[in-house]
Protein backbone atom coordinates (compact mmCIF):
# COMPACT_ATOMS: atom_id res chain seq x y z
CA UNK A 1 0.00 0.00 0.00
CA UNK A 2 1.28 3.47 -0.87
CA UNK A 3 1.77 5.52 2.29
CA UNK A 4 0.81 9.17 2.16
CA UNK A 5 1.87 10.19 5.65
CA UNK A 6 5.56 9.71 6.46
CA UNK A 7 6.30 12.65 8.73
CA UNK A 8 6.78 10.55 11.85
CA UNK A 9 8.36 7.50 10.24
CA UNK A 10 12.02 7.92 11.08
CA UNK A 11 14.80 6.47 8.92
CA UNK A 12 12.43 4.09 7.16
CA UNK A 13 15.02 3.09 4.58
CA UNK A 14 17.93 2.65 6.98
CA UNK A 15 18.96 -0.60 8.67
CA UNK A 16 17.71 -1.11 12.17
CA UNK A 17 20.08 -0.69 15.07
CA UNK A 18 20.82 -3.87 17.07
CA UNK A 19 18.27 -2.99 19.79
CA UNK A 20 15.62 -1.57 17.48
CA UNK A 21 13.46 -4.68 17.23
CA UNK A 22 13.23 -7.84 19.28
CA UNK A 23 14.07 -11.16 17.72
CA UNK A 24 10.97 -13.12 16.72
CA UNK A 25 9.83 -15.68 19.25
CA UNK A 26 8.23 -19.07 18.79
CA UNK A 27 4.46 -19.53 18.80
CA UNK A 28 4.69 -21.26 22.17
CA UNK A 29 6.57 -18.36 23.74
CA UNK A 30 4.46 -15.51 22.38
CA UNK A 31 1.28 -17.41 23.29
CA UNK A 32 2.45 -17.92 26.91
CA UNK A 33 1.03 -14.69 28.26
CA UNK A 34 2.36 -13.10 31.46
CA UNK A 35 -0.10 -11.37 33.76
CA UNK A 36 2.18 -8.51 34.83
CA UNK A 37 4.28 -5.91 33.07
CA UNK A 38 6.80 -3.80 34.98
CA UNK A 39 7.68 -0.23 34.04
CA UNK A 40 11.41 0.36 34.48
CA UNK A 41 12.47 3.55 36.28
CA UNK A 42 14.31 6.24 34.32
CA UNK A 43 16.84 8.67 35.72
CA UNK A 44 15.57 11.34 33.33
CA UNK A 45 13.53 11.84 30.19
CA UNK A 46 14.44 10.08 26.93
CA UNK A 47 14.07 11.06 23.31
CA UNK A 48 11.58 9.09 21.24
CA UNK A 49 13.07 7.36 18.21
CA UNK A 50 11.23 4.19 17.24
CA UNK A 51 13.77 3.20 14.58
CA UNK A 52 16.82 3.71 16.79
CA UNK A 53 15.49 3.47 20.36
CA UNK A 54 17.23 4.86 23.41
CA UNK A 55 19.44 2.37 25.22
CA UNK A 56 17.21 2.64 28.30
CA UNK A 57 14.64 0.44 26.57
CA UNK A 58 16.99 -2.51 27.04
CA UNK A 59 16.30 -2.40 30.79
CA UNK A 60 12.55 -2.77 30.35
CA UNK A 61 11.38 -6.37 30.65
CA UNK A 62 9.18 -7.06 27.60
CA UNK A 63 5.92 -8.91 27.37
CA UNK A 64 4.94 -10.54 24.08
CA UNK A 65 1.66 -11.75 22.65
CA UNK A 66 0.46 -13.19 19.34
CA UNK A 67 -2.85 -14.90 20.15
CA UNK A 68 -6.32 -13.50 19.53
CA UNK A 69 -8.67 -11.86 22.04
CA UNK A 70 -9.80 -15.31 23.20
CA UNK A 71 -6.25 -16.50 23.73
CA UNK A 72 -6.49 -18.75 20.67
CA UNK A 73 -4.97 -19.03 17.19
CA UNK A 74 -1.42 -17.82 18.00
CA UNK A 75 0.50 -16.46 15.00
CA UNK A 76 4.16 -15.50 15.46
CA UNK A 77 3.96 -13.47 12.24
CA UNK A 78 1.66 -11.07 14.11
CA UNK A 79 3.66 -10.93 17.34
CA UNK A 80 3.61 -7.78 19.45
CA UNK A 81 6.28 -6.95 22.05
CA UNK A 82 5.56 -4.24 24.63
CA UNK A 83 7.94 -2.42 26.97
CA UNK A 84 7.21 0.30 29.53
CA UNK A 85 9.44 2.95 31.12
CA UNK A 86 8.57 5.73 33.53
CA UNK A 87 9.92 8.97 34.95
CA UNK A 88 8.18 11.20 37.52
CA UNK A 89 6.69 13.15 34.62
CA UNK A 90 6.14 10.61 31.84
CA UNK A 91 4.99 7.10 31.06
CA UNK A 92 6.73 5.66 27.99
CA UNK A 93 5.39 2.78 25.91
CA UNK A 94 7.13 0.92 23.10
CA UNK A 95 5.39 -1.47 20.71
CA UNK A 96 7.32 -3.75 18.34
CA UNK A 97 4.97 -5.33 15.85
CA UNK A 98 5.19 -7.96 13.14
CA UNK A 99 2.47 -8.05 10.50
CA UNK A 100 1.30 -10.05 7.51
CA UNK A 101 -0.55 -7.29 5.66
CA UNK A 102 -0.85 -3.54 6.09
CA UNK A 103 -4.10 -1.58 6.12
CA UNK A 104 -3.84 2.15 6.85
CA UNK A 105 -5.82 5.34 6.68
CA UNK A 106 -4.20 7.99 4.46
CA UNK A 107 -6.03 10.97 5.94
CA UNK A 108 -5.94 12.51 9.39
CA UNK A 109 -6.02 15.85 11.15
CA UNK A 110 -2.96 18.03 10.67
CA UNK A 111 -1.51 16.77 13.97
CA UNK A 112 -2.03 13.12 13.00
CA UNK A 113 -5.12 12.52 15.11
CA UNK A 114 -7.63 10.19 13.43
CA UNK A 115 -11.16 9.35 14.58
CA UNK A 116 -12.06 5.65 14.37
CA UNK A 117 -8.39 4.79 14.00
CA UNK A 118 -9.26 1.28 15.23
CA UNK A 119 -10.92 0.61 11.86
CA UNK A 120 -7.43 0.01 10.41
CA UNK A 121 -4.18 -1.45 11.76
CA UNK A 122 -3.25 -0.18 15.22
CA UNK A 123 -1.49 -0.98 18.46
CA UNK A 124 -3.48 -0.07 21.56
CA UNK A 125 -2.86 0.47 25.26
CA UNK A 126 -5.65 0.56 27.84
CA UNK A 127 -4.42 2.01 31.15
CA UNK A 128 -6.39 2.03 34.41
CA UNK A 129 -4.56 3.96 37.14
CA UNK A 130 -7.28 3.34 39.75
CA UNK A 131 -8.40 -0.32 39.84
CA UNK A 132 -11.07 0.67 42.38
CA UNK A 133 -12.87 2.37 39.48
CA UNK A 134 -12.82 -0.49 36.97
CA UNK A 135 -14.98 1.18 34.35
CA UNK A 136 -12.77 4.28 34.13
CA UNK A 137 -9.61 4.01 32.06
CA UNK A 138 -7.57 5.65 29.29
CA UNK A 139 -7.14 4.36 25.75
CA UNK A 140 -4.18 5.15 23.48
CA UNK A 141 -3.82 4.03 19.87
CA UNK A 142 -1.09 4.45 17.27
CA UNK A 143 -0.94 3.25 13.68
CA UNK A 144 2.05 2.09 11.61
CA UNK A 145 2.07 5.43 9.76
CA UNK A 146 2.03 7.58 12.88
CA UNK A 147 -1.65 8.43 13.28
CA UNK A 148 -3.01 8.41 16.82
CA UNK A 149 -5.96 8.87 19.12
CA UNK A 150 -6.30 9.12 22.90
CA UNK A 151 -9.57 8.63 24.74
CA UNK A 152 -11.04 8.89 28.21
CA UNK A 153 -13.31 5.87 28.77
CA UNK A 154 -16.05 6.01 31.42
CA UNK A 155 -19.43 4.39 32.09
CA UNK A 156 -21.77 5.23 29.25
CA UNK A 157 -19.31 6.77 26.85
CA UNK A 158 -15.95 8.20 25.90
CA UNK A 159 -14.34 11.58 25.28
CA UNK A 160 -11.15 12.97 23.79
CA UNK A 161 -8.47 12.81 26.45
CA UNK A 162 -6.16 15.50 25.02
CA UNK A 163 -3.30 13.98 26.99
CA UNK A 164 -0.43 15.75 25.25
CA UNK A 165 0.95 12.39 24.14
CA UNK A 166 3.85 12.45 21.68
CA UNK A 167 4.97 9.56 19.49
CA UNK A 168 7.52 8.20 17.06
CA UNK A 169 6.89 5.44 14.51
CA UNK A 170 9.19 3.30 12.39
CA UNK A 171 7.90 1.17 9.50
CA UNK A 172 9.89 -1.43 7.57
CA UNK A 173 7.55 -2.70 4.86
CA UNK A 174 10.17 -5.07 3.44
CA UNK A 175 10.57 -6.90 6.76
CA UNK A 176 6.86 -6.59 7.65
CA UNK A 177 7.67 -4.88 10.93
CA UNK A 178 6.81 -1.63 12.61
CA UNK A 179 7.53 -0.02 15.95
CA UNK A 180 6.00 2.83 17.90
CA UNK A 181 7.06 4.76 20.98
CA UNK A 182 4.63 6.86 23.01
CA UNK A 183 5.35 9.42 25.72
CA UNK A 184 2.30 10.14 27.87
CA UNK A 185 2.35 12.84 30.57
CA UNK A 186 1.52 11.15 33.87
CA UNK A 187 -0.67 14.09 34.86
CA UNK A 188 -3.00 13.10 32.01
CA UNK A 189 -3.36 9.64 33.56
CA UNK A 190 -3.69 10.41 37.26
CA UNK A 191 -3.58 13.62 39.31
CA UNK A 192 -1.48 12.05 42.07
CA UNK A 193 0.93 9.48 40.72
CA UNK A 194 2.21 6.98 43.28
CA UNK A 195 4.91 4.61 41.99
CA UNK A 196 4.01 2.18 44.78
CA UNK A 197 0.57 1.72 43.28
CA UNK A 198 -0.36 -1.13 40.95
CA UNK A 199 -2.35 -0.21 37.88
CA UNK A 200 -4.40 -2.41 35.58
CA UNK A 201 -3.58 -2.47 31.87
CA UNK A 202 -4.04 -4.32 28.63
CA UNK A 203 -2.44 -4.14 25.20
CA UNK A 204 -3.94 -4.99 21.85
CA UNK A 205 -3.35 -5.15 18.11
CA UNK A 206 -5.78 -4.95 15.23
CA UNK A 207 -4.90 -5.93 11.68
CA UNK A 208 -7.22 -5.73 8.70
CA UNK A 209 -9.72 -3.51 6.91
CA UNK A 210 -12.79 -5.71 6.61
CA UNK A 211 -14.11 -8.63 8.63
CA UNK A 212 -12.82 -11.10 9.47
CA UNK A 213 -10.10 -8.89 10.93
CA UNK A 214 -7.36 -9.97 13.35
CA UNK A 215 -7.85 -8.91 16.96
CA UNK A 216 -4.92 -9.77 19.23
CA UNK A 217 -4.64 -9.24 22.97
CA UNK A 218 -1.98 -9.41 25.68
CA UNK A 219 -4.54 -10.53 28.30
CA UNK A 220 -7.37 -12.41 26.57
CA UNK A 221 -10.81 -10.91 27.15
CA UNK A 222 -12.61 -14.21 26.49
CA UNK A 223 -15.69 -12.65 24.90
CA UNK A 224 -17.66 -14.46 22.20
CA UNK A 225 -17.15 -11.58 19.77
CA UNK A 226 -14.06 -9.34 19.61
CA UNK A 227 -14.22 -6.90 22.49
CA UNK A 228 -11.27 -5.14 24.10
CA UNK A 229 -13.32 -3.20 26.63
CA UNK A 230 -13.28 -5.82 29.38
CA UNK A 231 -11.53 -4.27 32.42
CA UNK A 232 -11.92 -7.46 34.44
CA UNK A 233 -9.49 -9.14 32.04
CA UNK A 234 -6.74 -6.51 32.34
CA UNK A 235 -3.32 -7.50 33.62
CA UNK A 236 -1.28 -5.52 36.14
CA UNK A 237 1.21 -2.71 35.56
CA UNK A 238 3.76 -2.19 38.34
CA UNK A 239 6.43 0.47 38.63
CA UNK A 240 10.07 -0.21 39.43
CA UNK A 241 11.21 2.04 42.24
CA UNK A 242 14.73 3.05 43.18
CA UNK A 243 16.24 1.06 46.02
CA UNK A 244 16.97 3.08 49.11
CA UNK A 245 20.62 3.20 50.13
CA UNK A 246 21.46 1.85 53.58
Amino acid sequence: MRLLTRILIFAATLPLSPIAMSQPTSVAKCAAVASEIIASRLAGEIRLNAGHPAIEWQRAQPVAFCADWQGKNPDEQRETVVRVLWSPQTLYLRFECRYRELYLFEDSASDGRRDHLWDRDVAEAFLQPDPARPRYYREFEVSPNGMWIDLDIFPGGLADLKSGMTRSVFLDEKAHRWAAELAIPLKALTPNFDPQSVWRANFYRVEGKEEPRKYLAWRPTGTAEPNFHVPAAFGTLSFEVAKKSK
